[in-house]
């Protein structure tokens, strides 16, 4: 069975929060509109991962962000 987006749990995300890369993606996305981010935090917390997921998607659509994605996917793929 395939996960969902919001099944992704918090420690993963903590998790890779930590990571050299994660912290570059914060900061890529954070320089881009940190008021977009914590209305996609908002939209995700009140259960509206459709709108959440819009907002990041145009958060990191950079190559930049595109490129550290890839770094954090388990198959490196």
């Amino acid at each position: 069975m395939e996960k969902k987006s919001q099944d992704f749990s918090i420690q993963e995300a903590k998790r890779l929060a930590q990571t050299p890369e994660g912290q570059r993606l914060m900061a890529i996305v954070q320089q881009k509109d940190d008021g977009k981010l914590q209305k996609a935090m908002a939209e995700a917390s009140a259960g509206n991962y459709k709108e959440a997921g819009a907002i990041l998607s145009a958060l990191l659509s950079s190559p930049e962000a595109q490129q550290l994605i890839r770094k954090m996917r388990p198959d490196n793929g």
